[in-house]
């Protein structure tokens, strides 16, 4: 591990763990007081928010009816109301029912249009305006900083330094564009698919930005001109493919994956992977990179020597826990205990004709399939206890135009 990479490492956990200076009130989009880089709030203003719960993101014990001084930008006291008094002269919003907490970050998502052709179509003049509404939408519900880790830079790079100079408010962006080494929405590596129309081939060019599929038939020196050239082009990170998009195919060897992050921490950035198998993840993180995407999805068990690496190495795991709990974990079991209920009464018909033959693989395939959300689930909680530093993330996308939609 060099030098570079274990302070870099330690940055991005500051960074994973940083509070930002104002509280975001959850589904209350007027008080989405986290905008820190607002012109609009007075040096000298004053506002008390009182009564809310307040969650301090550090794991101790929840405020109830607690009160929140903010002076112009900055949180002057959080307390008990009973031990928090307000100031004369302050403006006092009501908090009462809601829950005040640091504004949250998510580690994956996917602000801008790039995957739907008639919608690209449709609105490409407004690409903009797009990851404009989208970094609001993050914001109104308390997610003051987003990392859009595929997309269309061009304007995912407008929007984030509007928002950067204070001339917009939204969610604070940090920004990769293309996923490095795919070669866009209807690419082979992406969607095991090929453009069929010349529009198709603009948009792929539009999105690989330079940095598609043939970087993989470079040379680790050559790969390093063409990783510099694409930086040059102002991402905040780089997230690169060590597997295809929807399969487990290794993409870069493990000499071009060196070269690839070497190149990125020499510029003080961050350089994570997409890579959906235990083989292809191990030859990622052998490499040096900082973060993992979506590390618990693969197709079979993570290893625990794996795992330990992992966390030997301090490396970033950005999981989809909106996939694995809550009402998408209800939802599944509730789904697969419907399944279990139809696939045994199917048997009981059927126990004689699949005495007469094995299954396939693709039927052992599609039943493996059908798990994998427990897998992930379970593959989390493998990192997690082995003591991995995680982040939540989303994964969040609207793929078309809801006109488009059935």
């Amino acid at each position: 591990m060099t030098a570079f990479s274990s302070t870099h490492r330690r940055e991005g956990q500051r960074f994973v763990a940083a509070v930002v200076a104002l509280l975001a009130i959850v589904s209350v989009p007027a008080l989405c007081l986290a905008q820190s880089a607002s012109k609009s709030v007075a040096a000298d203003s004053l506002i008390a928010i009182v009564g809310a719960t307040v969650i301090d993101g550090n794991g101790g014990e929840a405020v109830t009816d607690a009160t929140i001084i903010v002076r112009g930008k900055r949180i002057a006291a959080v307390g008990a109301r009973a031990s928090t008094p307000v100031p004369k002269g302050a403006r006092i919003i009501d908090g009462r029912g809601k829950y005040a907490t640091p504004g949250f970050i998510d580690t994956n998502v996917h602000l801008s249009l790039y995957n739907n052709g008639e919608s690209m179509v449709r609105y490409e003049d407004r690409f903009v305006d797009l990851v404009i509404e989208a970094a609001q939408t993050e914001l109104k519900y308390g997610i003051t900083t987003v990392r859009d880790s595929y997309g269309a830079l061009p304007p995912l790079i407008v929007v984030r330094d509007s928002i950067a100079h204070g001339k917009l408010l939204g969610a604070r962006m940090l920004v990769a564009g293309n996923i490095v080494g795919w070669g866009g929405p209807k690419s082979p590596l992406f969607s095991n698919a090929t453009p069929t129309t010349y529009f198709d081939e603009q948009m792929m060019d539009y999105i690989a930005q330079g940095a598609g599929e043939e970087l993989l038939d470079m040379s680790p020196d050559e790969l390093r001109v063409a990783i510099d050239k694409y930086l040059d082009k102002g991402p905040n990170f780089i997230k690169y493919g060590g597997t295809a998009h929807t399969n487990s195919l290794i993409t870069f060897s493990p000499r071009q994956q060196e070269a690839l992050v070497e190149e990125v921490h020499k510029r003080g950035l961050i350089a994570e992977t997409h890579s959906t198998n235990p083989e292809p993840l191990r030859i990622s993180v052998l490499a040096g990179i900082d973060l993992i995407q979506h590390p618990e999805v693969h197709n079979v068990p993570i290893p625990a020597d794996l795992v330990k690496l992992i966390v030997d190495r301090q490396v970033i795991c950005s999981i989809l826990s909106n996939s694995i709990t809550g009402k998408a974990w209800k939802d599944y079991q509730k789904a697969q205990s419907r399944s279990d209920s139809a696939k045994a009464d199917s048997l009981k018909n059927d126990t004689l004709r699949l005495m007469d033959r094995a299954r396939t693989g693709w039927e052992l395939r599609r039943e493996r399939e059908a798990k994998r959300t427990a897998l992930r689930r379970a593959n989390a909680e493998s990192l997690i206890k082995g003591g991995c530093i995680t982040t939540p993330s989303t994964d969040t996308y609207l793929s078309g135009a809801p006109e488009f939609s059935r």
